[in-house]
């Protein structure tokens, strides 16, 4: 662990939830810069959120406009709640409807804006349900485990998280068919899994996880993920996102995700 990475984590430990870094910095401050006239697409985000990643990183790949606002989760306003009472982040308004859920607003913006490419998911219908099986498998398997690891106080239980992880990461790579995971075509299956490959260095530097030890051919598909526009465009500095992450690795944090994992719940 670097002196730099120890030194933001320390100072971080002391911060309440309320109060994380209100917006985006670095190459996504940019971003949100530049999508703050009035578009057909209203995108309500957290910049940190890993769920919001995704379909940030699904906007920017096909390029579709939108108008990006930051909602802060612990201090949701009147009309973010009309617009999805769960009160979470992503969400959109379009045309003055609105719809939430990550993998929901992928997908519709897919529907949504056919000629904008490159087509997140395949034309073909076969194809294109072998890419949800593993969308599913991401979601259900992956994820849940990556979290688990990051939230697990004792060791025996990190131990068995890292192995769950492991485990996920690996079965995921074998079915990688290069460069992608579906082959030449950049997917959603690589996008929902993208914002917790790009923040791995959290389980790298706190429990024991490396690429390395998931194989080779992992270390190669998530470093050529972490260099792909769409997803640097959408990631802020990384001192930010450990001032978020240190409370999951309390096990304090307070996030949907965090109460979800820590009551043994499916990820809302």
């Amino acid at each position: 662990m670097s002196r730099a990475y120890l030194c933001t984590f320390r100072t971080a430990m002391s911060i309440p939830d309320a109060q994380i870094h209100p917006v985006a910095t670095g190459r996504a401050a940019e971003t949100v810069t530049q999508h703050q006239e009035p578009q057909a697409v209203t995108y309500y985000a957290g910049w940190f959120c890993p769920f919001a990643n995704r379909s940030w990183i699904a906007l920017e790949e096909k390029g579709i406009p939108y108008q990006y606002k930051e909602i802060n989760p612990y201090t949701k306003d009147k009309h973010f709640l009309e617009i999805n009472p769960k009160g979470l982040v992503p969400a959109i308004e379009y045309k003055g409807r609105a719809l939430y859920e990550s993998l929901v607003l992928c997908e519709f913006l897919e529907d949504a804006y056919p000629n904008h490419t490159p087509h997140l998911l395949p034309t073909d219908p076969f194809e294109r349900g072998y890419a949800r099986l593993w969308i599913d498998f991401v979601c259900k398997s992956a994820v849940p485990s990556i979290q688990r690891l990051v939230q697990a106080q004792e060791p025996d239980k990190q131990r068995a998280a890292l192995e769950d992880t492991l485990k996920a990461l690996r079965t995921f790579t074998e079915n990688i068919k290069g460069p992608w995971f579906l082959g030449e075509q950049f997917s959603l299956v690589d996008i929902v899994l993208a914002p917790w490959i790009i923040r791995d260095y959290i389980m790298e530097n706190h429990r024991g996880y490396s690429r390395e030890a998931v194989g080779a051919s992992w270390k190669e598909y998530a470093e050529r993920l972490e260099k792909r526009e769409s997803v640097l465009k959408t990631q802020s500095d990384e001192e930010h996102y450990v001032q978020i992450y240190q409370r999951y690795l309390r096990d304090e944090a307070q996030s949907e995700l965090a109460k979800a994992i820590r009551a043994g719940r499916p990820i809302p």
